[in-house]
């Protein structure tokens, strides 16, 4: 009887460590989530302001020999997909991106490995960027254009696309990794 009243007293320091590491990896991902949205509203709220790119329609101001900051009002999504074209497009984009933001939240949540919570809160940080963009503005505003001479890899972006692409590359990296077994299995 005592050693079964020992076994139940030891059970719930065995977990403690587990719970704190989740606690620690949602606490970091929020973080990285709140720092992400925050350098995507200031970067936009600098080509906005500051520098007056959106009364510049058609200007570039060129930083390097291959980045420009160049004034584009995203109304569709992702590489300007389903373009929001009226008011019942630009809600119904603000509800799809929304609800997409809650499946990633939830995810994130729910995750127990810090890799895949610090790319979810990267996906999290730069949807909500965006969101915040297209129920103020009615679009997205992006202003990054990345190019080498003529060639343009990417349409002009803004750092909650960039955020947003480097957190699903990073979870199919990884995703694609395990499942072929190379990736070691860890919860920390």
């Amino acid at each position: 009887m005592a050693e079964a009243e020992v076994a139940n007293a030891e059970a719930p320091r065995a977990t403690a460590p587990a719970d704190w590491r989740l606690k620690r990896n949602r606490a970091v991902a929020m973080v990285i989530a709140l720092l992400v949205f925050a350098l995507d509203q200031a970067t936009k709220w600098v080509v906005t302001y500051p520098l007056g790119l959106e009364n510049q329609p058609g200007q570039n101001i060129r930083i390097t020999s291959f980045f420009n900051l160049h004034w584009v009002e995203n109304n569709g999504v992702s590489l300007g997909l389903l373009s929001a074209d009226g008011p019942m497009g630009r809600w119904l984009l603000v509800a799809m991106t929304a609800a997409i933001a809650v499946f990633v939240s939830v995810w994130l949540w729910r995750e127990k490995r810090r890799d895949d919570s610090a790319a979810l809160a990267l996906v999290l940080g730069g949807a909500l960027g965006n969101i915040l963009d297209r129920v103020r503005f009615g679009h997205v505003v992006d202003f990054a254009d990345l190019h080498f001479g003529t060639w343009r890899p990417f349409l002009v972006f803004n750092v909650g696309d960039a955020a947003i692409t480097i957190g699903v590359l990073l979870l199919l990296v990884r995703a694609l990794l395990m499942r072929d077994g190379k990736g070691a299995k860890k919860e920390s």
